[in-house]
């Protein structure tokens, strides 16, 4: 299926009503997972992309490849304020992700709050991680990380338990207006995605009983030094602009390679809309580029 270039301001008007609908903390948890899915499905997959149901972790996933030899893997962490989401919710942004890096990639469904909370996500995708290692023949530099706002922050969380646990260092992170710090509140009410009050819901479910200064929780706070290459983008009317250049900047203190693309005009994880609006393909094309390198440096690209 051919992509659609929806002008920005359409893009805009069609998606506002459609998320303040979704993502409202007044309505049940279930209630926003079945409008996210029912949703989706106008996220187009692209051509020839091949999805397979697996378990990873011991968790659900989906294994998604667009060629014959990939090399090297994603796991891709999805966002939704560790409450909403999931591989089909993030299926068409992963898809690309396939297609442009040349590698699999692996959308994990890990454990949802207030059910499931911290660290249950957490010890899910670590587990998924180690298992691409220890039973699929990865090497942990052939793993790049990514994930999207709330995903994002898990992908943070996960390198660093990952070094910290096993001595594994992923070959990148790649993050999509990561949120790697629950505790802060923003500033502005809402952008045209989410708003403070449901963003708060997330924060609550997610912590549940537990310690709000663990650094799995709020990554930003922790252990940035030796983490991988890490690639960063928001766009500037997102609530999470701020905290994004704060990520950035502390990753840089910490000596961690850094990209950083603050687009305007987008909207949060509008590369969620990549099939719908160009400029959304075009910074969700430059994320996979940098993956791409992580995972198979030019050396080895140039062997095959």
């Amino acid at each position: 299926m051919r992509d659609i270039n929806l002008p920005l301001p359409v893009a805009r008007a069609v998606l506002r009503p459609i998320f303040r609908a979704t993502l409202n903390q007044r309505a049940p948890w279930r209630m926003q997972r079945l409008l996210l899915e029912v949703g989706s499905a106008a996220q187009l997959v692209p051509a020839g992309t091949i999805i397979d149901q697996i378990r990873l972790g011991g968790r659900p996933a989906e294994k998604i490849t667009a060629t014959k030899t990939p090399r090297g893997a994603v796991l891709y962490l999805h966002g939704g304020g560790y409450a909403v989401g999931s591989p089909a919710t993030h299926r068409s942004l992963a898809a690309r992700l396939a297609h442009q890096t040349g590698s699999t990639v692996y959308v994990l469904d890990y454990r949802l709050a207030p059910e499931h909370p911290f660290p249950a996500a957490l010890d899910d995708a670590e587990a998924a991680f180690l298992e691409l290692v220890e039973s699929s023949g990865y090497l942990p530099g052939q793993i790049a990380l990514s994930g999207d706002s709330a995903g994002g922050g898990l992908s943070l969380a996960t390198a660093q338990r990952l070094i910290a646990r096993h001595g594994h260092t992923p070959a990148a992170l790649g993050l999509i207006a990561p949120w790697t710090d629950p505790n802060q509140i923003p500033e502005r009410d809402s952008d045209l995605v989410i708003n403070r009050r449901w963003s708060r819901a997330c924060a609550a479910a997610y912590l549940g009983g537990g310690d709000s200064s663990d650094p799995g929780y709020a990554p930003l706070t922790g252990e940035l030094v030796g983490l991988p290459p890490t690639y960063v983008q928001v766009d500037v009317s997102e609530l999470l602009h701020g905290q994004c250049g704060d990520l950035v900047e502390a990753l840089r203190n910490a000596g961690v390679p850094v990209r950083f693309t603050e687009s305007t005009g987008l909207w949060h994880v509008a590369q969620l809309q990549a099939a719908l609006v160009a400029p959304a393909a075009a910074v969700l094309s430059e994320l996979a580029a940098f993956l791409r390198e992580a995972i198979q440096p030019a050396e080895l690209r140039d062997l095959g």
